[in-house]
């Protein structure tokens, strides 16, 4: 017998057992990943609504962090807005269309992108309030013209970078029709920008300016300052165990073309991915409902709508409750009031 001739028996072993592992994983990912898509889409349009209409309705843009707790809300809104489309396409498949996959891809990515990007905005703008606490004040009208400003170029820059999503999206056939981005000559570049706006950048951004308002707010006095620090060190936490996984893993991947042929990185990737997604659900308490002013305006629309009446003494009690911590913070210094947290 010839030695080119000889077949290793356990090759059909093992390629059995690795079509078999496949299956379990697309079994997995298939029940898995719609079951993620309907828990963010149900909290994340909830939440995300809830801050728009008391931002619209009650509270009104009346400092440059408004402006930015507008723009978060709405783009996290309409990025789960897709997820019930990805959630049949999952369990079923691809129905809607070659021009509706361009259109979701790119909502999806321009949301993703505008959500980093005024999450960075948001800790450069406590940056300025906190550590420049008197000349943000002086400046608060400059301020919200440039902040308006921003957020339009922030739009722009994400609709920019989600071209490759809308112009190479596409709707395959293999063993069902699916809606997916693929295109080897743009690979390195597309990924490259997704982990720099997308992950490098907030994180950058949150490291060097939380560490010095935390030093900042070290040496000031008055009850907020404990409560502002847990909440930033909340901040940095959250954005560091839901984005840090899914970034690595892809990073990890993009090193060597072996990886896409293990199944551990497809399970690896699925629920990274997932995890990375509760960032929706997220952000309306993170960076609403901890402020003051939001929950007082939160018992009003409660009292408004008349969902729940009985609360109505409740609410004053809340309200007097605000009304005297309010009282309280303007004693403090004008670094550690200024932070909106």
């Amino acid at each position: 017998m010839v030695e080119d001739d000889y077949i290793d028996p356990g090759f059909f072993n093992t390629s059995k057992d690795s079509s078999q592992e496949h299956k379990h994983f697309v079994q997995f990912r298939n029940f898995f990943l719609p079951c993620v898509y309907v828990v963010v889409f149900i909290c994340g349009l909830l939440g995300n609504s809830l801050v728009l209409i008391i931002y619209i309705f009650y509270q009104k843009l009346k400092s440059l962090t408004d402006v930015f707790l507008v723009n978060l809300p709405l783009a996290d809104l309409v990025f789960v807005c897709t997820l019930p489309f990805w959630a049949y396409a999952g369990i079923h498949e691809w129905i809607f269309g070659n021009f509706v996959c361009k259109t979701l891809l790119g909502i999806y990515t321009l949301n993703f992108y505008t959500s980093m990007l005024i999450l960075t905005c948001i800790t450069v703008d406590r940056f300025i309030a906190v550590v420049q606490a008197t000349k943000a004040h002086n400046q608060q009208a400059k301020r919200m013209t440039w902040g308006k400003v921003i957020c339009l170029s922030v739009w722009a820059i994400s609709l920019l970078v989600s071209l490759p999503q809308i112009i190479y999206g596409n709707v395959s056939h293999f063993n069902k029709s699916i809606c997916d981005y693929h295109d080897d000559t743009i690979f390195t570049v597309v990924l490259a920008t997704q982990m720099t706006l997308g992950f490098f950048l907030p994180l950058l951004a949150m490291i060097v300016c939380y560490s010095v308002i935390v030093k900042t707010l070290l040496h000031a006095r008055g009850f907020q300052k404990h409560k502002s620090l847990k909440i930033i060190f909340l901040v940095v936490a959250v954005f560091l165990l839901t984005q840090t996984p899914f970034n690595m893993v892809k990073l990890i991947r993009s090193t060597n073309w072996e990886y896409h042929t293990m199944t551990s990185f497809d399970y690896a990737i699925t629920v990274t991915e997932a995890i990375a997604y509760l960032r929706a659900c997220l952000n309306p308490v993170l960076y609403a409902f901890v402020s003051l002013k939001f929950r007082r305006n939160f018992w009003k629309l409660v009292k408004d709508i008349g969902c729940l009446p009985y609360l109505g003494a409740s609410s004053q009690w809340k309200s007097s409750e605000d009304t005297s911590k309010t009282y309280s913070a303007s004693h403090n210094v004008e670094a550690t009031s200024m932070i909106q947290l």
